[in-house]
C-alpha cells in the first residue's frame, strides 16, 4: 500500500491527506436537521449527519488528493452507529480509489495488539472463512509499549501490504513532556525515530517502508533531523493549518525526491465553511468550501517546496 500511496502523491502532486474528524459543531444545520429528522436527535442521528457530512467532503475533493485519514475517536462518541458511519466512510473512500489511513494510535502487547492489527488492516479468520473489519489501508500506533506493541502491526502488514505510520513527535503543545526527555544524552522521539528505521528495514516497498512516522508540522527542526533518521519512512504530517503549521514550515520532511511525507489538515478543511476566508460558500456548500480549502493547501505546499 505504501507504494499506491507514492504514486498516488506523484499523479496529484498532492502531498495531502484530509482528516475526516467531524464534530457535530463542523456540520451545517441543513445535514443535522435532515438527519435528526429522520433518525431523531439519538446516537443514529448524530452518526447518520456524521455520515452524509462525509459523503458532501469526499465527493467534494476526492479528485485533488492521494488519502485521507478519518480519526475513530470522533465516530467512537456515538457508538455503535459511529462505528458503522466510520466503516461506511472507510469503505466509500476506498470506492473512491482513496488511500485511508486509520488514525487509531493503537499499541498494547501480544494478542491485543495483534487483535487490533487484524481488525484495522487484516483479517480475522471465523470457522473456514477470513472476513477484513476495518480494512483500513494504513494505521497509526502508538509505541510506548515498545516492540511488542508494534511488531504485530507490521507482521499484517506484510501479509495484506499495508502500513503504519509510529507516533514518533507528535503535533501537541505538551508533547515535550515525555518526547523531548533525554534520554542517554538524545531525546526520546530520535530514540523512537532509530527504532521506526530498524523495524522499516525489515518491511519495504518499492522505495519506502511500509512502517512510517507521525511527526508535527510545528516542529520543523525536530523534522529535520528524524528526517535524516528515518531516510525510508514516509512521514506523516499532523498540524498544519489549524494547529499553526504552514507551507514553509513542511521542507525539513521531505526528501530531496520531493516525496517522504504526507501532510494533514483536519477542520481546516472540513470545517472550512466557518472560516472567515470561505463564509461566501454558505452553510449549505460546505463541500465547495473545503474543495476551496484543499485547494489553497495544495498551492501553499506546492509554493514552499518549489
Amino acid at each position: 500500500m505504501i507504494n499506491k500511496l507514492v504514486d498516488k502523491i506523484k499523479k496529484t502532486d498532492a502531498p495531502v491527506v484530509v482528516g475526516l474528524d467531524p464534530m457535530l459543531s463542523y456540520i451545517p444545520e441543513p445535514v443535522l436537521s435532515g438527519a435528526f429528522a429522520e433518525y431523531g436527535e439519538t446516537l443514529e442521528g448524530a452518526a447518520e449527519a456524521v455520515w452524509r457530512f462525509n459523503k458532501g467532503i469526499i465527493d467534494a475533493v476526492c479528485d485533488l488528493i492521494p488519502a485521507v485519514k478519518p480519526q475513530i475517536a470522533m465516530y467512537e462518541q456515538f457508538g455503535v452507529p459511529g462505528l458503522a458511519a466510520f466503516e461506511k466512510t472507510v469503505r466509500y473512500c476506498k470506492e473512491k480509489d482513496l488511500v485511508v489511513i486509520g488514525d487509531i494510535k493503537r499499541g498494547d502487547i501480544g494478542s491485543t495488539s495483534s487483535a487490533y492489527a487484524a481488525g484495522h488492516l487484516g483479517q480475522v479468520q471465523i470457522g473456514k472463512s477470513c472476513f477484513a473489519g476495518f480494512d483500513e489501508d494504513f494505521a497509526t500506533v502508538n509505541p510506548y509499549l515498545g516492540s511488542d506493541g508494534v511488531k504485530p502491526f507490521i507482521e499484517v502488514c506484510k501479509e495484506n501490504k499495508k502500513g503504519i505510520f509510529v507516533l514518533v513527535k507528535t503535533s501537541n503543545p505538551s508533547s515535550g513532556e515525555f518526547q523531548d526527555r533525554l534520554i542517554d544524552g538524545r531525546p526520546l522521539y530520535e530514540w523512537v525515530g532509530e527504532k521506526v528505521a530498524e523495524w522499516g528495514a525489515e518491511a519495504m516497498g518499492d522505495t519506502y517502508s511500509y512502517v512510517g512516522a507521525v511527526v508535527g508540522a510545528t516542529y520543523p527542526e525536530m523534522g529535520k533531523v528524524l528526517r535524516r533518521i528515518m531516510p525510508k519512512a514516509y512521514i506523516l504530517v499532523p498540524g498544519y493549518g489549524a494547529q499553526g503549521g504552514k507551507g514553509a514550515d513542511l521542507l525539513p520532511f521531505f526528501n530531496e525526491d520531493g516525496l517522504g511525507a504526507i501532510v494533514n489538515s483536519s477542520r481546516g478543511i472540513i470545517a472550512a465553511w466557518k472560516q472567515e476566508a470561505y463564509q461566501k460558500f454558505g452553510a449549505e456548500n460546505y463541500a465547495d468550501a473545503s474543495r476551496a480549502a484543499v485547494e489553497a493547501m495544495i498551492l501553499d505546499i506546492r509554493s514552499a517546496l518549489a
